[in-house]
């Protein structure tokens, strides 16, 4: 008698989860509990749906990976839709950066007399970007060089460099992300009250949180590396995670020299 779960196509037919109702339901708890913290309410709902998020994610992600690494369900029809997938997201980020600096250039090459007809607004003390923009910019280029650095010596089976270079990606993600605290909380203006601050924080605050993403993202494939996982010809985890990084890096480099450089006023 055939096996009744055998399998003749390669293709993933994904058993029932509980992830997709518990994060919902995680979510929606998280934004209820946000609503009440904001009218002087308790936190403490807001906290409960943020755990609840967070442990969803792990369990989920948890599941993708057991399912790829030990299960072998992860043929090479799933990892091709797996690529598509991780394709169509960034492309979605792309259109959300888009916004922003729709918005910038929209304040910047149009200025209305509240701003005093000039960009920046008149009382505005901007960064100098050839201080600490540009340090952030060097980190952010070198980091770039350091995933990929990863996954090179990863297709040629060398370990030990894919985790020296995942090490080196995960700090230099890290070191971006508190010389931009840094630079923040030195910020001559603020978010509210300004169009410049408001464009500036959007589009700077939500890259930043984009590389703290990333960083969580590469420093979970560091400790799969260092676990064994990820074969010179089975690895779309860290593919997808350096795909992300050089996603964020290409941000920032529009955002440095559009909004720290052009929307400063220091050039003519």
């Amino acid at each position: 008698m055939a096996d009744a779960h055998a399998r003749d196509h390669d293709y993933h037919l994904v058993d029932p989860s509980p992830w997709p109702v518990t994060g919902s339901l995680s979510a929606f708890i998280m934004a209820v509990g946000a609503i009440i913290a904001m009218h002087d309410g308790p936190s403490w709902v807001f906290y409960l749906g943020v755990a609840g998020v967070i442990y969803t994610m792990y369990a989920w992600w948890r599941d993708v990976v057991n399912e790829g690494e030990f299960q072998g369900f992860h043929t090479p029809v799933v990892q091709l839709g797996l690529r598509y997938g991780m394709i169509l997201f960034i492309a979605s980020e792309v259109m959300f950066f888009l916004a922003w600096f729709w918005a910038f250039f929209n304040a910047s090459l149009f200025p209305n007399e509240a701003m005093g007809n000039v960009w920046p607004p008149q009382g505005i003390e901007t960064f100098d970007p050839w201080h600490l923009p540009l340090v952030n910019t060097l980190i952010l280029l070198l980091s770039g060089t350091t995933v990929t650095w990863a996954h090179h010596a990863l297709l040629h089976n060398n370990r030990k460099g894919l985790v020296q270079g995942l090490v080196c990606t995960v700090i230099l993600g890290a070191a971006f992300t508190t010389i931009q605290a840094y630079e923040y909380h030195h910020a001559a203006f603020s978010f509210a009250g300004n169009i410049y601050g408001s464009t500036f924080y959007m589009a700077t605050g939500f890259h930043g949180a984009h590389v703290i993403i990333g960083t969580i993202f590469l420093a979970i494939c560091l400790i799969r590396a260092i676990k064994g996982h990820f074969k010179p010809d089975h690895h779309f985890g860290l593919e997808a995670a350096a795909w992300y990084w050089h996603f964020v890096d290409v941000v920032w480099l529009f955002l440095f020299a559009c909004i720290y450089v052009w929307g400063s006023g220091t050039v003519g």
